[in-house]
This record gives C-alpha cells, sequence and structure tokens, in this order.
C-alpha cells in the first residue's frame, strides 16, 4: 500500500509543477483523485445500468427501483472505498484525526451526497428528460463541489496546534 501511495503522490506533484502558482497541492490532488474516482463512477454507472440492469426497473418485490438509481446504488460502494482511501492516503494525509473517526465523517458527509446524487439524478432524467449518463456527470459536478468543502473541514480536517 506505501509504495502504491508513494508511487501517486510523486506522480501528483509532478503533474502539479505546472500549476503550482495557481492551485494549491492540495487542491490539485483532490481534482486528480476526485476527477478519477468520478470517471470510475461514471463509467461502472453506465456499465452498470446499460448492460448489468439493461435499463430497466428493478423489482425487489416490496418496491421497484428505476434502473438509473439502482445503478446508482450498485456502483456506490466501490466509489465510496476508493474516495476515502484517495482522500486519506493521497489527499489529506495531513489531518491527524483516527481512521475510524475519518471513516465516521466520511460515511456521514457520503450520506449529504448519496441524497444530493438521488435529487439530482431524479431532477435531470424524470422532471428535466435528459439522458442518465448526461444526467449523472451533471449530478457529478455538484456533488463534489459540496463533497470538497465538506472532506477539507470535516472529514478530513487538520486541527490547529497551539503554539
Amino acid at each position: 500500500m506505501k509504495t502504491l501511495q508513494h508511487f501517486i503522490i510523486i506522480l501528483l506533484d509532478a503533474l502539479h509543477k505546472p500549476f503550482a502558482k495557481i492551485i494549491p497541492q492540495q487542491t490539485f490532488r483532490y481534482a486528480a483523485c476526485g476527477g478519477g474516482n468520478s470517471a470510475l463512477d461514471i463509467l461502472l454507472y453506465f456499465i452498470a445500468f446499460h448492460f448489468v440492469l439493461h435499463e430497466s426497473i428493478v423489482e425487489l418485490g416490496f418496491v421497484a427501483i428505476s434502473g438509473h438509481i439502482a445503478a446508482f446504488l450498485l456502483v456506490f460502494p466501490i466509489t465510496f472505498s476508493t474516495g476515502f482511501l484517495l482522500g486519506k492516503y493521497i489527499t489529506f494525509t495531513q489531518s491527524e484525526l483516527r481512521g475510524r473517526i475519518q471513516l465516521l465523517r466520511y460515511g456521514i458527509t457520503v450520506g449529504g451526497s448519496i441524497l444530493l446524487n438521488y435529487l439530482f439524478l431524479k431532477l435531470f432524467v424524470e422532471y428535466v428528460h435528459l439522458f442518465p449518463t448526461v444526467s449523472k456527470i451533471l449530478t457529478t459536478f455538484f456533488v463534489v463541489a459540496y463533497s470538497y468543502v465538506v472532506q477539507k473541514y470535516y472529514t478530513f480536517k487538520v486541527v490547529a496546534t497551539k503554539g
């Protein structure tokens, strides 16, 4: 794990050099990791919606879930995990909060992301009548902005030291 972490940090920091005067290192790392995780999320969502669920409603007996929401629910555990690991080990490495506290806080903030994903997907697909994958891309922009703020100032918060 440390070797992969070290490799990713070195790569991102090298890519950051041309932008160092206009974007802070942490923000660049977040954008790169978040962008990669978002791309993974969109790719997996596309595959799940079109090829796993065949764009169909999922009947669970007690509830029916639309294909675009079911695809989100299928992909979520994967990108939750990769997002937390990238945040903890690549982007917000200065946080001294215990890992389990970070994970708990990450789970809470992701709850907000789930709610935003659900609301925006419902809005864009069912009311604006956009294609589900396009709706997912638009939704991602809103969720990423929310996510950065809460992760930086809450989940992976750096506690100021006295002195």
